[in-house]
């Protein structure tokens, strides 16, 4: 979702308790977090993006999630 007045792009995790207790989920959080840390710089501020991951984040090697978030910021990039 794009905002006409943005201080800086905003990114949020939702991370269903059909996943796993609070400890699993707050662990894909912090990946997640970590992952996307490096690549805010290449989103457009205007941005607002709420990522839902898998369980699948809890044991994908960290360079598979930055690939991952990459690509989803590009994609926003494109549009």
């Amino acid at each position: 979702m794009r905002e006409a007045e943005a201080s800086g792009p905003r990114i949020g995790f939702t991370v269903p308790r059909a996943i796993g207790k609070a400890v699993v989920r707050n662990r894909i959080k912090r990946r997640l977090r970590e992952a996307v840390r490096g690549a805010l710089d290449r989103l457009n501020p205007q941005w607002s993006i709420v990522i839902n991951p898998r369980l699948r984040a809890l044991q994908a090697p960290m360079t598979e999630l930055q690939k991952e978030v990459e690509r989803l910021f590009l994609r926003c990039s494109g549009s």
